[in-house]
Order: C-alpha cells, then sequence, then structure tokens
C-alpha cells in the first residue's frame, strides 16, 4: 500500500485493487436501493464484530495481560496524546466534534434523506444511531489500539496492514467490506442527484460515471491517506444545503412562508438555497482565515448562518412578512401555505 504521505499511486497492484473494489461499489450501486440494503444486511454485523475481535486480538501484545494493565497501557502506549511528526494533536474538543460531525454530509448535510425516504415509519431514522455508536464509537477505539502496535512494531500505519495485524484475511476483508458499505449508498445518491441536472440520461448511466469519477480519484493516496480533512470539508460543503432543507421544511410554514417554493413557482435556480449556499462558504472560510478555526469545527457556525440567510432571504423572496394561515393539503405530508 502506499504510505500515508505518499501523493501519487505506488504500485500497479494498488491500481488494480481500487479499480476492481471502484466496480463491485458501482455496480451495486447501479443495480439499486434493495441490493443495496441486502448487501448491507450480511455485511454490517460481520464486520463490526471483526473490528472489536481486531482490538481485543492485539492487547497482550501492547502489554495488557489483565483488566489492571489496560488502564496504565492505554496511557502510556494507546492514547498518549503525542501526535505524530507533521500531524495535528488532536484535543477533546476534536474528538468531540468528530463524533458529532464526522458524516456532516450525511446528516446534517442531509444526504441520507436519500436512503431514508423508503423508510415506512419516522422511526427508523434512529438506526442511524448503530453506525455512530457502533460502527464509529467503536470501530474507532479498536483502530487506536491498532495503530499503537503498528507503531511498536514498525511504523507503517494504513488500514490494511492494521487490521491485518489483528485479524489477518478477516481484518483487510472487513476493511474492504467497510469501505463498501460506506461507497454504495454514497454513490447511489450522488447518482440520483447527478440525473436532476441530467434528467435525459438513464440512472445507470449516470451512476456509472460517477462511479468511475470517484474510482479514479481514489487512486490518489493525497486523497485518500487524508480522509478525515477529507470527509470534513466535503462535509462542510454539503453543510448549507442541509440547513436550507431543514429551514424549508420545518421553519418557513411556521413563519407563514411556503415550502418549496421553488418548485411551486418552476423557478430552476433558486437564490436564497445558492446564496445560503455561497455566503456560507465564504463566512466559514473567512472564520478560519481570522481566528484560525480548523475545518473540523466550522460546521457548527456555519449551520445556524446558514439557516439565518435562507429564512431572510425567503422572506425578501416570497414578500410575506406578514403572517399568512398555513395549512395541509388533504393526502398531502407537506406545508402549503395560501
Amino acid at each position: 500500500m502506499p504510505g500515508l504521505s505518499d501523493l501519487y499511486p505506488s504500485t500497479v497492484g494498488w491500481v488494480i485493487t481500487v479499480l476492481v473494489v471502484g466496480s463491485v461499489v458501482t455496480l451495486l450501486a447501479i443495480l439499486g436501493f434493495r441490493q443495496i440494503a441486502r448487501f448491507s444486511k450480511v455485511a454490517a454485523p460481520w464486520m463490526f464484530l471483526v473490528f472489536v475481535a481486531c482490538g481485543v486480538a492485539v492487547l497482550p501484545q501492547l502489554g495488557v495481560n489483565s483488566v489492571d494493565d489496560l488502564w496504565a497501557v492505554a496511557n502510556q502506549k494507546i492514547w498518549t496524546g503525542a501526535p505524530l511528526e507533521g500531524r495535528a494533536h488532536f484535543s477533546f474538543w476534536h474528538i468531540t466534534f468528530f463524533a458529532w460531525f464526522t458524516n456532516m454530509a450525511m446528516h446534517i448535510g442531509m444526504a441520507d434523506l436519500t436512503i431514508l425516504r423508503y423508510a415506512k415509519k419516522w422511526q427508523y431514522g434512529f438506526f442511524s444511531a448503530f453506525g455512530m455508536y457502533l460502527g464509529h464509537y467503536v470501530a474507532w477505539i479498536a483502530s487506536g489500539i491498532l495503530v499503537a502496535l503498528a507503531i511498536q512494531n514498525s511504523g507503517e500505519i494504513a488500514p490494511g496492514p492494521i487490521a491485518y495485524l489483528g485479524a489477518g484475511i478477516a481484518g483487510l476483508a472487513a476493511v474492504v467490506i467497510a469501505g463498501w458499505t460506506t461507497a454504495n449508498p454514497t454513490i447511489y445518491r450522488a447518482g440520483l442527484a447527478m440525473q436532476t441536472i441530467t434528467p435525459n440520461w438513464k440512472r445507470w448511466k449516470v451512476t456509472l460515471a460517477v462511479g468511475a469519477i470517484t474510482s479514479v480519484a481514489a487512486l490518489f493516496p493525497a486523497l485518500m491517506m487524508r480522509l478525515l480533512d477529507f470527509v470534513a470539508l466535503y462535509g462542510l460543503i454539503l453543510m448549507p444545503m442541509g440547513a436550507v432543507i431543514f429551514a424549508d421544511f420545518w421553519l418557513l410554514p411556521r413563519l407563514g412562508l411556503r415550502q418549496d417554493y421553488a418548485d411551486w413557482k418552476e423557478i430552476a435556480f433558486s437564490l436564497p438555497a445558492a446564496a445560503s449556499w455561497g455566503v456560507t462558504l465564504a463566512a466559514c472560510w473567512g472564520i478560519n482565515a481570522v481566528w484560525g478555526l480548523e475545518v473540523f469545527f466550522l460546521g457548527l457556525p456555519g449551520w445556524f448562518i446558514a439557516t439565518a440567510i435562507y429564512v431572510a432571504l425567503s422572506f425578501a423572496q416570497q414578500g410575506a412578512l406578514t403572517k399568512v394561515k398555513a395549512e395541509r393539503y388533504a393526502g398531502d405530508n407537506t406545508w402549503n401555505t395560501y
């Protein structure tokens, strides 16, 4: 595998592996939501157990031979607070914001709506917690243990090698499947989004194009080996639109404004939505430049900025500064105003 600091693909094997994995991910996304759901139901439970096993299996190699040893080893060898050279020091607040905003694009950015729209009950939204608390909370603890052992043994830190330390071939398979379960719905919803601006294309063609682009991008370690930075950045880019969706659905009707205004007026370009997105990102850039707030923390102030801008511009666009009675159309689950 390429190293953490490599910029370009290092071997033919790496290129072939990435393209094969990308092809499988794209194929499943083309087959549609039902196939993605079937794949996830098979892969997710087994994958989680492998990650837990990886962390537990290597504890003796770090010097943990009893429960009494765990706290001392955790402080001295695993979570020491000392970053690798050239890497940022993670404080308590980094971890807190990662826990809340690592999947900012999916939850706060509302990308999960493309999947959750199939839910028959609103309670199904709570299933996201399983991914967060099990997939992230527990798996990241196991990852920290594996990285500590890798540094102790050879210093080589990459997903495949460290998973192999804990569970051999099963660990390698878990890493690949973890990538599939994350990428499948992402490419599926990306295909749906792109089809909006290319309505004459069939969905499978759009999804194939998106899968090809992302597979080529995955070849470059400069992008893939700095995943936290990448996830934080693209989550930040999507965050304003999540705020727009939230405000449009929940706030506008309660303020006497019409939701889905652009669709109702058949407007191809929504100025409030576009301005909320552009101005918010500019504001986040300014906060980073002036106060030095890292990209991981910008999503919180950015969300409130985007929401405020969208509501204000919606008032201006709709010319509804007075209270308007809001009602529901019979059989319609969206708010409409008269």
